[in-house]
């Protein structure tokens, strides 16, 4: 019989892994911005072993499979749930930690003593994670969120009757949030297995299940596992919400400097361009341009912005089109300016009287001349408020880049929010800077509309 090869590790012996960066305990980032948690120190260990150097992905959990199935990752580490589906489509490590289950209820709701009793009854969960199974499967509705935070605030909040959840993140949801209107109701009978997942057919496994029975050899995944959760482990830190704030201050500013601003006015120059491309199609003589430009814009306005960035950054990686995730914004930003902008600018033109096509031909001027000269200056004025409004929904909709991996501005909110669950204050000041970019913009808006105002014919 032949010998099977060792794998070939990933080129350069960098293992790209996902994680969320925002759960706690499992992987979350400290007090000094460090990313951090059990499955962020296990990883790092097996991987040393393996002789191989992470690069942590932070990726949210519902875009974590698709990332890994479009090659940006190549392994995900966020307390993976081994089951029969997955490990019929991934490639699954040996188990490298055994979760319990809990029912969280409001206080004052006596009414759960088990699984059982959740049967009919509302449960917040994430819909791609296992715990949401094994709800459904009790005969709970199920309410979809991104994540347990979501989930936990709907509960408090009386929105829904129950979540069920891993019993480490729920203990250390509660030590922190220690008013929180919630309580801890039974202890699920299933146990779920964490495990590492990579791409089927990818040949890490043999490596990564060498360095996971190594550091269980020598002691060092003890050493991790007693940090997080054993008897001697260190409870959450207390923070005011002055300090939370306080220490976030640089880092969001930090990512509307480097991610937002940048993002906005790349995006939003390139889909000027296209727009007016787009818009003097519409409004060519011709059929084809015409018609092209037509449903151009018709794809565009009919699909979700939010589709669009995950075909462009997910989808298309399956024909071969791999993008940065900055640029992959970029692309999906400007192709929707350009939608939407188009017909501002189209309108703008028409608003132009007629008569100043015909002075423009009358003193020899050809069409791109009387366009650049005459025609174009003097829709300015009238395109700009409606693509001012354009560029302020641009700067906001950059939120949406935190999908397909950029860390903007509302995704370092929620990293800074993740170890004291503080969410809503660090999602109001996110909107402060949203705002204030905003203001800036509207006060130049009024400046160029004062300045075009010389181009008008009166």
């Amino acid at each position: 019989m032949p010998v099977q090869a060792d794998p070939v590790p990933p080129a350069g012996g960098v293992l790209r892994v996902g994680t969320e960066g925002v759960y706690q305990v499992y992987s979350y980032h400290d007090d000094a911005g460090k990313l951090t948690g059990y499955d962020v120190e296990m990883i790092t260990a097996i991987a040393e072993k393996a002789g191989m150097r992470v690069e942590f992905v932070e990726t949210p959990w519902d875009s974590m499979f698709s990332a890994l199935e479009a090659n940006r990752l190549d392994l995900v580490a966020n307390q993976v749930a081994a089951n029969p589906a997955r490990a019929a489509k991934y490639d699954l490590s040996d188990p490298y930690s055994t979760a319990s289950g809990s029912i969280l209820v409001r206080k004052g709701d006596d009414s759960v003593k088990s699984l059982d009793d959740i049967r009919g009854k509302l449960a917040a969960q994430s819909s791609t994670s296992s715990w949401s199974g094994v709800a459904e499967k009790a005969g709970a509705r199920i309410e979809p969120v991104a994540g347990f935070t979501e989930a936990a605030t709907l509960l408090a909040q009386g929105r829904v009757d129950v979540v069920v959840n891993d019993t480490g993140v729920i203990r250390n949801y509660l030590a922190v949030n220690h008013a929180a209107p919630v309580k801890i109701a039974a202890e699920t009978p299933d146990k779920s297995e964490s495990v590492f997942a990579a791409r089927k057919g990818s040949g890490l496994m043999p490596a990564i299940n060498r360095g996971l029975a190594d550091i269980r050899a020598d002691g060092t995944a003890e050493r991790i596992a007693q940090k997080y959760f054993g008897t001697g482990s260190a409870a959450p830190k207390q923070s005011s919400t002055w300090d939370l704030v306080r220490r976030s201050l640089v880092p969001l500013l930090e990512a509307m400097v480097t991610k937002t601003l940048p993002l906005t006015a790349i995006s939003f120059a390139i889909g000027l361009v296209i727009a007016l491309a787009v818009a003097l199609a519409r409004m060519s003589a011709r059929r084809l341009p015409r018609a092209l430009a037509t449903v151009y814009i018709s794809v565009i306005r009919g699909t979700p912005l939010l589709v669009q960035l995950v075909i462009i950054f997910y989808g298309l990686p399956a024909l071969g089109l791999v993008f940065d995730p900055f640029f992959a914004a970029v692309i999906a930003f400007s192709l929707n300016v350009g939608g939407y902008a188009a017909e501002i600018i189209r309108a703008a033109i028409g608003a132009v009287p007629r008569g100043q096509w015909e002075a423009a031909t009358t003193i020899g001027m050809d069409y791109g001349t009387s366009l650049r000269r005459i025609i174009l200056p003097q829709a300015a004025r009238t395109a700009t408020p409606p693509l001012a409004n354009t560029l302020l929904s641009l700067v906001k909709d950059t939120s949406l880049a935190s999908t397909i991996l950029v860390t903007e501005v509302f995704r370092q909110a929620q990293i800074a929010a993740a170890p004291t669950f503080d969410f809503l204050v660090m999602y109001v000041v996110a909107a402060c800077y949203y705002w204030v970019v905003c203001q800036i913009l509207s006060v130049l808006q009024s400046h160029f509309e004062n300045r075009f105002e010389r181009y008008v014919a009166r």
